[in-house]
């Protein structure tokens, strides 16, 4: 027996080689056009003014940790600020919409 090949075959790899390098060109400029998310420290000095009350860095940070899921007993001790303040801050970010609130910027 031979192996017949139909009359409109073509070598398929060149074509699957062409659409992993479009992809990983679309990966690429996929991560240059979306807008990274900046890094946030808690341990900032600039979060806290000299009275140890938060700036507005400091608040936002806050708001950030509890975009990532952070519990406001982890917010209060990578803060440096008491479970009440930080259940303060977790009812402001819940009144600001949560994690569909606006983002201010940091720095």
């Amino acid at each position: 027996m031979t192996d017949k090949q139909p009359p409109h075959a073509f070598d398929v790899k060149p074509v699957l080689d062409l659409i992993a390098s479009i992809e990983a060109d679309l990966q690429r400029l996929k991560g240059l056009v979306e807008q990274q998310a900046e890094k946030f420290d808690p341990a900032n000095p600039h979060n806290k003014t000299l009275d140890g009350k938060l700036t507005e860095e400091g608040v936002e940070c806050c708001y950030r940790m509890f975009d990532e899921g952070k519990s406001r007993y982890t917010v209060a001790q990578q803060m440096k600020i008491s479970f009440a303040a930080a259940t303060h801050r977790f009812n402001s970010w819940r009144k600001l919409g949560g994690k569909k609130r606006t983002h201010t910027l940091l720095g």
